[in-house]
């Protein structure tokens, strides 16, 4: 999830580097985020729930859900299949959401992945940190094949100068 707070200064105007600073919403460049969205989605939990006559399936308890070099953990995720059965088309993750890349992290009470076009929306008190560099708001959603976000909400950030 490398991304550039240089670009986060100047899309949000937020003043002196250092100081942390508001805005309602901030544009965020996610440069090692970016996914391969095709590759397959591996998920392990404690129990596994299916129900045929709606199509879901429900992880909980510890569940990890990886792609690529993605990871996303949270104490539940329902899997929505696609109106044929054979693919997923969404991920519904809740109890703590954290998703990851690397050294960079998301984290935030739900999150939505939909698989196929790769864009992951999460809600609720939401955190980014790129290694002593964060941001926080209400509502952040990343488009995982484009490597870009989009934090809105309140929008908080701590830039520390020379880290990125």
């Amino acid at each position: 999830m490398a991304f550039s707070f240089r670009a986060l200064v100047l899309a949000a105007a937020l003043g002196a580097a250092g100081s942390q600073s508001m805005a309602q919403n901030a544009t965020v460049a996610f440069g090692g985020l970016k996914q391969d969205t095709t590759l397959p989605v591996e998920v392990q939990a404690d129990q596994l729930s299916v129900n045929n006559a709606d199509g879901t399936a429900v992880f909980t308890g510890n569940v990890l859900v990886g792609q690529g070099e993605m990871r996303l953990t949270a104490a539940e995720v329902r899997v929505i299949y696609a109106a044929d059965g054979k693919a997923i088309d969404q991920l519904l993750a809740s109890g703590g959401v954290t998703i990851s890349n690397l050294a960079d992290a998301a984290e935030a009470k739900e999150a939505v992945y939909t698989i196929n076009t790769g864009v992951v929306v999460m809600t609720g008190d939401v955190l980014l940190t790129q290694g002593a560099s964060a941001m926080t708001g209400q509502k952040l959603t990343i488009d995982l094949k484009a490597g870009t976000g989009l934090m809105e909400g309140r929008v908080s950030t701590t830039f520390v100068p020379g880290g990125n």
